[in-house]
């Protein structure tokens, strides 16, 4: 796993869809919940996903504030 991945998470766009634009952190739950149902990408795009979809649905959301203050 990258170490830098949360810092990815909060500066990286998702690149396409309904969400195209949004920040890969500011992506809500439903549509990472429909994404995980249908497989993550493969890649660096596929780790982002997977990571903040499990942030998300654990409530661990409190990880990303110091990364999103900076």
């Amino acid at each position: 796993m990258d170490p830098d991945i949360l810092k990815k998470i909060i500066v990286t766009p998702m690149p396409y869809g309904k969400y195209k634009g949004t920040m890969i952190c500011n992506l809500p739950v439903h549509y990472l919940e429909w994404m995980y149902a249908q497989g993550f990408p493969q890649g660096s795009l596929g780790m982002m996903l997977h990571t903040i979809h499990e942030i998300k649905i654990n409530g661990l959301e409190y990880l990303l504030a110091p990364l999103k203050r900076k």
